[in-house]
């Protein structure tokens, strides 16, 4: 099976942008208040990391999805914003687009490196 990524001690900028985008969406959902918004912005970052690094697509998901629920936190302790608490529920369900956003990414990835290749 060749996959043609680059070695995984180079993964380090990915998990970096993947946390960027969680942080992201998490300060969407605080600001915004919309949670299909929140998940259109998980699902489509968790969909471009699993394009970049298709190899356990479940990480960017992880990833992502974690930075949610710290971010809404962060904004609880730090900003005068105070998220409700149904919120802070949905912010969890901010995992099921990313899934499916990282495992269709890393399906678009094997397709186009096997076209690529000729297969």
């Amino acid at each position: 099976m060749n996959i043609s990524e680059p070695t995984a001690g180079s993964d380090a900028w990915v998990y970096l942008l993947a946390a960027l985008f969680g942080v992201g969406a998490g300060y969407a959902d605080v600001a915004v208040d919309d949670l299909l918004f929140t998940a259109l912005l998980v699902l489509a970052s968790c969909m471009l990391l699993g394009i970049l690094r298709r190899r356990a697509p479940w990480r960017w998901t992880l990833v992502v999805g974690a930075f949610i629920p710290l971010t809404e936190l962060a904004a609880y302790k730090i900003l005068t914003v105070k998220p409700t608490r149904a919120q802070v529920y949905g912010s969890f369900l901010a995992f099921l687009p990313g899934i499916a956003g990282a495992y269709g990414g890393s399906v678009v990835r094997a397709a186009v490196d096997n076209l690529r290749q000729g297969k």
